[in-house]
């Protein structure tokens, strides 16, 4: 099954993709979109695009495990989704993904303006190959 992956962001949005081995989580796209009204719209083409069958979001839980109002928007983010796109969606815990990023871009050395284009899209390569990870293993939800 081809899984899509969205790193929701306010001004730029991660995309990541699996192939249908469902084996490995690869950088799809950035979508530098800051109006929410078009965001739901260009993350629908890009499930489109890449003929994704389910999508997973990424759900920013705080720290202690609860959630606040980034993880509501995630989630009314992932509703519109459904509805735009006919796909279901689920939410993955996305705690520590872009640190995770970070630092996957410091062990490459990439820096900068370059650094700043491609850590979301990182971190939703991290949110996807997360949830490829449980559900091999029977925990994703």
């Amino acid at each position: 099954m081809i899984i899509m992956s969205v790193d929701l962001g306010k001004a730029r949005t991660g995309i990541a993709v699996c192939d249908k081995s469902e084996f490995l989580a690869s950088p799809y796209t950035v979508i530098f979109e800051k109006s929410p009204n078009k965001l739901p719209e260009k993350v629908a083409q890009a499930a489109k695009e890449c003929k994704a069958e389910l999508i997973v979001v990424g759900l920013p839980k705080n720290m202690d495990g609860s959630e606040g109002e980034s993880a509501q928007n995630a989630r009314a983010f992932a509703q519109k989704i459904s509805e735009l796109t006919g796909i279901d969606t689920v939410m993955q815990d996305e705690r520590g993904t872009t640190i995770t990023a970070h630092n996957y871009l410091n062990t490459t050395n990439t820096r900068g303006k370059k650094r700043k284009n491609v850590v979301d899209e990182v971190a939703a390569t991290i949110i996807l190959q997360d949830y490829l990870d449980k559900r091999k293993s029977g925990t994703a939800t």
